[in-house]
């Protein structure tokens, strides 16, 4: 391998046998068809065997390009095309007359000239690259995302050499040994490897494919099973309690808890009394009434002699659970204490002074990432509830857990999970699920309109202030961007200022002080503010059930998951509500795919589309902390691929408890590609 290959090679992380091998192509091209007939321009990329009768460099100014005229190898037809590489005059030194050319390329039409700029192409005959063989045209042909200055080409022929000498023994196998029958019948991870890279069929791509996914799952759900049962060794406390303040808390309640509120409360007071840590999910859609789930829950802790503390991402939705903590369990003798960056409240809502506290702790502390820089207020804590867990990474959460002597663990979120997430992604976690509202709730009717609409817009919002409602405008960025085209929140509320005047528009972004986003929700909680302009910060802990209207801007930017959850905003109170998604005019594909938002509230089914179409990575958030990406993510929706991981893991830890394996890294010794690739090709 040519020194300057492998320098190249480097530039895109590539420097070891095993990093060519795990740099999978992202797609591929179907180029085994020749069209032999004649040069027929269009807009799809077209195959054909040619002959050069001619080549030459033609200058225009400083630019350059050069051309090679071909026709049909066949010889039987005398119609010509011109091929044409810009700014590369040492394409004169790699082609000449009388070469044939496997060529692969979209056929374009110039008053009369067909050319094809810049087409994939392989010498066949008369060329250095006679011993590669059929590589890049004439099969199913492997596309790699680039970084560097390393072509196509070039990284397919490292690839190939790679592959081709490559002994089946250097690829270990990390799953148990395929049935005899079945859909991976006789499939290796070394032979999935070859036909992901170098396909054979399209159908034994896809089959390698979907093997190569389960491996992966299979690695993963090894290591979330282990850490399961890791979490049940550890060994617990059991948190009975009396049930007394439960049934006062109930009683206060102006409401009853629903069929699928109560199921997963009994699940979660079924863990917490078994003397066992307990370690759960509990998730359900907007509205379905989690909070009070995790209350009773912590309340149950309370009962037991122990602390009950819950963790927010945001200082605005804790303050939120600290105003519904205090509304629903004060009454009943209990102090419930506040720590955010910017306060720090005893249970009698009082600052606290740093290095003072009251002699009483309080039963219940709620606050941000700022109580794990907190000991004083935290003691003996039987129960810790993170909300909206995916927000937190795995060290953050991982360490207030560790601030509990074992305490049991409540992670709650109001993105409803997909069935094949909660058995990868978070399969160490038993898990509850509220698949219902407690009610039948607000009608939201959701709309997606262009943004040439605004002015009509405006004009419905106005007459929705009118009527006493207030509205939400929402943008995806703080400022204007040379870089995104989006529309942004501060040139937004100029802009919303005068199309509502005079009414009274507020703004609300992630880099205002916590005093000022506190005052801006205190003002449109009150109805000083008829409409907010914001950013996603009010995609958690926002209830104004005032709030009727949500516009949301370039909402094709948003993945549906988020968009649900924003739309979760309004639809809170007594009157019907109304969520406008917009988007540019001749955004087609994105009208088609939010139209789903139009066609239900349901968000289970929105998650599930969501990550059929985006893959996990919005689902996730910081979920994968510390864990490498997801290279077959799109296939986390194929449930039945991701119970068979979980099985065949589950196995492995029942007949090896001691195994580790590791799930991706299998090739990562020192060695240099450019040594080993090299005494494979000689």
């Amino acid at each position: 391998m040519p020194a300057n290959a492998a320098r190249l090679l480097g530039k895109e992380g590539v420097k070891t046998v095993g990093d060519v091998i795990d740099l999978l192509p992202f797609r591929h091209e179907d180029r085994r068809q020749m069209q032999a007939l004649a040069f027929q321009a269009g807009l799809l990329p077209t195959c054909h065997h040619v002959l050069i009768t001619k080549t030459g460099n033609k200058f225009f100014g400083r630019a350059g390009v050069f051309e090679a005229v071909v026709r049909h190898a066949t010889g039987l037809l005398g119609q010509q095309l011109t091929l044409k590489w810009w700014n590369m005059p040492f394409m004169s030194r790699v082609l000449a007359e009388g070469q044939e050319l496997i060529v692969y390329g979209v056929i374009k039409d110039t008053k009369g000239r067909l050319s094809m700029a810049h087409p994939e192409y392989e010498i066949v005959k008369g060329g250095a690259d006679d011993d590669a063989g059929q590589i890049h045209t004439g099969r199913i042909t492997p596309i790699y995302r680039l970084k560097g200055a390393m072509t196509q080409k070039a990284l397919r022929v490292a690839a190939w050499h790679v592959m081709q000498a490559l002994p089946e023994s250097f690829i270990e196998d990390l799953l148990p040994a395929p049935s005899e029958e079945g859909e991976f019948a006789g499939m290796s991870r070394s032979k999935a490897l070859r036909e992901v890279h170098f396909p054979s069929s399209m159908e034994k791509l896809e089959q390698a494919r979907r093997y190569l996914a389960l491996q992966e799952f299979y690695g993963y759900q090894l290591r979330v099973a282990r850490r399961k049962r890791r979490v049940i060794e550890s060994g617990g406390r059991r948190q009975a309690g009396t049930g007394e303040l439960l049934r006062d808390f109930f009683n206060e309640l102006p409401f009853q808890l629903t069929a699928a509120q109560q199921r997963c409360l009994d699940e979660i007071h079924r863990d917490m009394a078994s003397g066992n840590p307990m370690n759960r999910l509990l998730h359900g859609d907007v509205g379905s009434g989690k909070t009070v789930v995790a209350f009773a829950a912590m309340l149950r802790a309370v009962e037991s002699g122990r602390q009950a503390v819950l963790m927010a991402p945001t200082q605005i939705l804790a303050e939120q659970h600290a105003r519904n903590a205090r509304k629903w369990l004060e009454p009943l003798g209990l102090r419930v204490a506040l720590r955010t960056g910017s306060k720090r409240e005893d249970g009698d809502g009082f600052e606290l002074m740093r290095g003072k506290s009251s002699s009483a702790k309080p039963e219940l502390v709620i606050g941000t990432h700022a109580l794990l820089h907190d000991a004083e207020l935290m003691h003996n804590t039987g129960i810790v509830v993170i909300d909206e867990q995916h927000k937190f990474g795995v060290a953050q959460r991982a360490k207030l857990i560790r601030k509990g002597d074992t305490p049991d663990v409540l992670v709650m979120t109001a993105t409803p999970i997909p069935r094949t997430l909660t058995l990868t992604i978070y399969g160490d976690l038993e898990v509850s699920t509220i698949d219902q509202k407690p009610r039948d709730g607000v009608k939201i009717i959701t709309k997606v309109r262009p943004k040439t609409k605004l002015k009509e817009a405006a004009k419905f919002l106005r007459e929705q202030i009118e009527e006493g409602r207030q509205g939400y405008i929402v943008y995806a960025l703080i400022d204007e961007s040379e870089k995104l085209e989006a529309g942004a929140a501060t040139k937004g509320h100029e802009e919303w200022s005068k199309l509502l005047a005079p009414c009274e528009v507020g703004l609300l972004h992630g880099r205002m002080s916590a005093e000022e986003k506190e005052e801006v929700m205190k003002r449109f909680r009150a109805g000083k503010l008829d409409a907010l302009v914001s950013t996603t910060v009010i995609e958690v802990g926002i209830d104004v059930p005032n709030a009727t209207v949500m516009f949301i801007h370039d909402a094709g930017r948003f993945g549906l998951a988020q968009l649900h959850q924003l739309r979760g905003r309004i639809g809170r109170g007594a009157h019907t509500s109304y969520c406008v998604l917009f988007v540019d005019d001749k955004d087609e594909e994105n009208r088609q795919r939010l139209a789903i938002m139009e066609e239900t509230s349901d968000g289970f089914q929105i998650a599930e589309e969501d990550l059929r179409r985006r893959g996990p990575g919005d689902v996730l958030g910081h979920a994968q902390s510390g864990q490498a990406p997801l290279l077959f993510g799109e296939l986390l929706a194929d449930t039945r691929l991701v119970r068979l991981a979980r099985q065949l893991a589950e196995r492995t830890l029942d007949e090896d408890p001691q195994l580790l394996r590791p799930a991706l890294a299998l090739f990562r010794d020192e060695t240099v590609v450019a040594e080993k690739a090299q005494a494979m090709m000689q």
